[in-house]
């Protein structure tokens, strides 16, 4: 599966970006879907994830900010970041998790099995 994000970019503070991010070469359907985000000199941590059934969980710090969605017939998973803030500034990754499960999500990284390259977001003050 390859993961493909896009819609990165400069906002102000208080402003909104979409991300999304586009799988390929798999059955996207499978995957349990995430978005992680790393900021400069810091680790890389959850965000947010949805399982295939479309169950959604949150990182409290962007909870009730940012919605994560998904589009199978797409195989594209979504980020609607709304009210951002400077420290939401990172590298923004989806990643995808192989499961049986249509239930499941998981916030741990290193169960996911495909990541995409990364795309940029920096929030201005």
């Amino acid at each position: 599966v390859q993961l493909v994000e896009s819609g990165g970019g400069l906002v102000q503070a208080g402003g909104s970006l979409k991300l999304s991010c586009a799988a390929s070469g798999g059955f996207f359907s499978r995957y349990t879907m995430g978005w992680f985000r790393q900021a400069p000199g810091k680790e890389r941590e959850f965000v947010t994830t949805i399982s295939r059934s479309g169950s959604t969980y949150y990182a409290d710090s962007v909870k009730g900010r940012f919605t994560i969605s998904r589009d199978n017939a797409k195989n594209t998973v979504y980020l609607q970041m709304n009210s951002l803030k400077p420290e939401d500034t990172a590298v923004y990754y989806c990643a995808a998790d192989f499961t049986i499960s249509t239930t499941t999500w998981t916030t741990v990284g290193s169960m996911y099995d495909y990541w995409g390259q990364g795309t940029q977001i920096t929030v201005s003050s």
